[in-house]
């Protein structure tokens, strides 16, 4: 028997140590056992469920639909996550979170007439390199699928198929193109808290390391970094 609510947290090899920190926080705030699934790109592979052209160009994986690099492995296999699930909530994370209060408050903000829920950041950085080195891109909606509950039996979410997230670019599924507006919640700014970007008068369940997580140079001493080093210490004790 399928749970009813699961989170998937997306999954790349060199973001192990964040990925430890995601997973970890949101076990150990947990109250009630709720499961957490790594999204890992060769396992999609395997089972049929991805299979997106890809290349690598100058050392950086490439989308070859979208025409543009991705990120990480996970830039848009988060979209399989309802697919997944199947029934219930899917909440998707990215790798480079650390969760500081018990996810099972956001289940009870979750509104079930919409098909997704996301903070909506007006995000707009600036050019150049992120985390990683990697390319720093824009696109519509930035940041709105990094925290997304996916709403698995809302009838709108039929249309996002396998299909649909192996042929479409990544910037339409970062949009929500199968959605109307009117379908996409808005959660509180608490639930994806942008280190650097979103305001300190908010007090974060999530902290979103978007530019560069503390074991990355540059920052070592941002916001929340002791924490999120003091919950990778628990996780390799």
């Amino acid at each position: 028997m399928k749970p009813k609510h699961a989170f998937y947290v997306g999954f790349d090899a060199r973001e192990a140590a964040a990925f430890a920190v995601t997973k970890h926080s949101i076990r150990r705030h947990l109250v009630t056992p709720v499961p957490v699934y790594g999204l890992v790109l060769s396992s999609l592979r395997a089972r049929g469920l991805y299979s997106r052209p890809t290349s690598v160009r100058e050392g950086r994986l490439w989308d070859d639909i979208s025409g543009a690099p991705m990120a990480t492995e996970f830039a848009i296999s988060r979209f399989l996550s309802p697919i997944l699930a199947e029934s219930g909530w899917a909440i998707f994370m990215d790798s480079d979170m650390l969760v500081r209060s018990n996810l099972e408050r956001l289940f009870k903000a979750l509104d079930p007439s919409k098909a997704v829920m996301v903070v909506k950041h007006n995000f707009q950085p600036a050019d150049g390199i992120k985390m990683d080195g990697q390319v720093q891109t824009k696109y519509s909606r930035k940041n709105w699928s990094s925290v997304c509950a996916f709403n698995c039996d809302h009838p709108a979410n039929k249309a996002l198929t396998v299909d649909l997230i192996n042929t479409v670019p990544g910037r339409d599924l970062h949009a929500f193109c199968w959605l109307e507006d009117k379908d996409i919640g808005e959660l509180d700014a608490s639930w994806n808290w942008l280190v650097g970007h979103s305001s300190e008068e908010i007090e974060p369940d999530v902290v979103h390391f978007t530019d560069g997580i503390p074991t990355m140079s540059g920052y070592e001493d941002c916001a929340f970094a002791d924490e999120w080093r003091a919950e990778l210490e628990r996780w390799a004790a």
